[in-house]
């Protein structure tokens, strides 16, 4: 067998091992990077749902004076007596 031939096999089965060894560092790396940027998401998701809850407890705040006024209104406009035989323009 030619020597050159084993040394190259051997070259090639090293850089292969540590081709692999690389490989499994930076998959390590890319694991963390997605479970910090998971964790990251679940954070602005819950800042989100807080964000939106406080903005609709809001618009039902402003929302209940006006229904309170026009039923207010509805009422007064129930109660008053109109004279039958004035024009209604």
């Amino acid at each position: 067998m030619d020597s050159r031939r084993l040394i190259y096999a051997a070259g090639y089965a090293r850089a292969m091992i540590e081709a692999r060894s690389e490989l499994q560092k930076l998959a390590a790396n890319l694991q963390a990077e997605v479970n910090r940027l998971r964790a990251e998401l679940a954070q602005v998701r819950a800042q989100f749902d807080e964000l939106r809850s406080i903005s609709l407890a809001r618009q039902r705040g402003e929302l209940e004076p006006a229904e309170l006024h026009r039923l207010r209104e509805i009422g007064r406009a129930k109660a008053a007596t109109r004279d039958p035989l004035a024009p209604l323009h």
